[in-house]
């Protein structure tokens, strides 16, 4: 088991483990988190992988990267930088350029076509709507629900945030229990 230096509490940090439809490509440290969020993230990515058409034969790859501000230091914050092989960043460039090729508003059924066939072949934001769907994460008082990624202004839960916390947000996606 690996244990957590950092925190006051001297609580136990435990890696995210790898499910029955998904792998963790990134070394176990960078996830290290609490069990109650190492729970509800399996839960989730397992429901994620599933529905996305993934398996025990077939694992969609998943890797984290460890964070550096508060929440993290205790376990209660994880960042994810990659699925399918793919950074979160590529994913979002890819929904950008998908979505700028909609032609002006008065052909909706074009722009509604274009849409749905980015929600089908984009594999970040689909594990961007799962977490949001599925998790429950965490949202201390006076703060936003601690869901952030690239597609939080459009897609929230939190939709008003900032352009500093957005930017930050525009290569990963980070949770928080």
């Amino acid at each position: 088991m690996l244990y957590d230096a950092f925190s006051a509490s001297g609580a136990e940090r435990v890696p995210v483990p790898s499910g029955t439809a998904y792998v963790l490509e990134s070394p176990p440290q960078n996830g290290l988190c609490t069990r109650e969020l190492a729970d509800e993230l399996s839960a989730v990515l397992e429901r994620f992988a599933a529905d996305s058409g993934f398996s025990a034969r077939k694992p969609v790859a998943l890797f984290f990267r460890p964070g550096i501000f508060g929440h993290h230091k205790v376990g209660r914050a994880v960042d994810i930088y990659a699925v399918g092989g793919i950074g979160m960043d590529v994913w979002k460039e890819r929904w950008d350029e998908a979505m700028r090729g909609k032609p002006r508003p008065r052909q909706n059924q074009t722009n509604a076509a274009i849409e749905a066939r980015e929600r089908k072949r984009n594999l970040a934001w689909r594990f961007y709507k799962a977490l949001q769907s599925y998790g429950r994460w965490a949202q201390p008082y006076g703060y936003p629900i601690q869901l952030f990624g690239p597609w939080t202004r459009n897609e929230g839960p939190w939709r008003f945030i900032s352009d500093r916390l957005l930017h930050a947000h525009r290569d990963h996606i980070h949770v928080a229990k």
